[in-house]
């Protein structure tokens, strides 16, 4: 499994791909992919993002679903969907659980 992931241009902000091609601030709404197919439609996307200068950096990444979760795979991602390491008090690990 995988989902796209990037930093939108305008702030920075560490998004996932959605539904419909939307980009969406938590890794939980992000579209799960699955096969080869609907990850090379969702590159697509994600590339016409980076032409339109929505998007920087766009790539994929390997996700596994915990108790319902998705998870990523490696540590670096894990530390992007959560948010700074340094000031937990920012960043999304500060939402609410059940933003």
């Amino acid at each position: 499994m995988k989902v796209i992931t990037g930093n939108r241009l305008l702030d920075g902000e560490v998004v996932w791909l959605g539904e419909n091609g939307s980009w969406v601030e938590l890794l939980s709404q992000a579209r799960v992919l699955e096969g080869s197919d609907e990850l090379a439609a969702a590159l697509e996307v994600a590339r016409q993002s980076l032409a339109d200068r929505v998007m920087v950096d766009v790539y994929e990444i390997d996700v596994t679903v915990e108790d319902g979760r998705v998870v990523p795979v490696r540590l670096r991602e894990i530390i992007r969907a959560a948010g700074p390491t340094v000031l937990p008090h920012l960043g999304k690990q500060a939402r609410t659980a059940t933003a």
